[in-house]
């Protein structure tokens, strides 16, 4: 018989509030203790295997197989915190440590960061290089206006998956929240790995890319909610500019957030965008925001800002839903 999972309100809310905390304080731990990375090394040795033919069905063994893995996870980590010989303190440690994995708070706000001080800097090339690590375009050529739009879009959609998405799922799912969480994750990185559209993915990544889709579908559409109290909250204390609007935000956020190609990254995308009356443009790709000018890298400082007040605010959203 399986032992059943038993966690209470409190010690999630715990829990919780304790993974935010590591994430905002310390670095992304290393590659050997990290669960994504363990759920990247799975993916990776499928994919690996992935046969010829029928390859539209192997993704989908591929991808059940990695959330599966990735639920072992969190189900051994829920029983250890249900061990009785294990403090609480440690129990709710490790499992912090373990929901921490699931959302990149601090790495997310300093990538933005990164490209900010390079900008700042006058050094469009090694901004460029830096812009190349987190963006699948071509960057060696973009200007100043497009480096800035291009860590601007990632930041926002990656509000979503990287963030709003994972804490959700732990929240609403109740004892089962970690391995909800997991769940997310282990889809996300199918996604980021072989949800692609070439040739060699699109049979292999359709299971991957379709249940990335409907995984964040709600919290996408949410995110305009967030990101634009973000904006509100902001614009009341940040008085150096004039350019952040709240009524914007929400407006932008609902007009163009079904403007690029998929069926989510629009939304957060098209609400900063609103925000900050900023144009985000992606080559050849879509253009949210046409109106406005093209960002700066003040731009992506108060982009920065607005992420993590709405990071602070699903936590606290959260924290609410774990309490009911």
């Amino acid at each position: 018989m399986i032992p059943a999972v038993q966690v209470d309100a409190s010690e999630l809310l715990i829990i919780l509030v304790l993974a935010y905390a590591l994430d905002i304080i310390f670095n992304e731990p290393p590659a050997s203790f990290h669960p994504v990375v363990w759920m990247g090394k799975v993916i990776s040795f499928l994919k690996g295997l992935a046969p010829e033919r029928h390859r539209k069905i192997y993704g989908i063994f591929m991808g059940l197989s990695t959330i599966l893995f990735a639920s072992l996870i969190a189900y051994l980590v829920l029983l250890f915190l249900g061990i009785d010989i294990i403090p609480s303190p440690i129990g709710y440690l490790v499992a912090a440590y373990f929901l921490k994995a699931t959302f990149a708070v601090k790495c997310l706000y300093g990538a933005a960061n990164e490209v900010r001080d390079e900008l700042d800097a006058g050094n469009i090339e090694t901004a460029r290089k830096s812009l190349s690590m987190y963006v699948s375009r071509d960057t060696a050529e973009l200007d100043e206006g497009h480096v800035s739009s291009a860590i601007i879009e990632t930041t926002s959609e990656n509000y979503v998956d990287g963030i709003l998405s994972p804490i959700l799922f732990y929240a609403c799912f109740g004892p089962f929240g970690l391995i909800a969480a997991y769940i997310f994750k282990a889809s996300n990185t199918l996604d980021s790995m072989v949800g692609y559209k070439d040739e060699q993915h699109h049979e292999l990544g359709w299971f991957s890319a379709k249940l990335d889709d409907i995984l964040n579908w709600v919290p996408a559409r949410l995110s305009i909610f967030f990101l634009s109290a973000a904006t509100l909250f902001l614009g009341l204390f940040y008085r150096r500019t004039n350019n952040i609007s709240f009524a914007n935000a929400f407006r932008n956020g609902l007009k163009e957030g079904l403007d690029t190609p998929s069926p989510n990254s629009g939304f957060p995308m098209a609400t900063v965008a609103g925000a900050l009356r900023i144009r985000l443009e992606k080559p050849n790709g879509y253009i949210l925001g046409g109106s406005f000018n093209y960002p700066g890298s003040e731009d992506i400082r108060l982009t920065s800002w607005v992420i993590l007040i709405a990071s602070l605010f699903a936590i606290i959203v959260s924290s609410f839903i774990i309490m009911i």
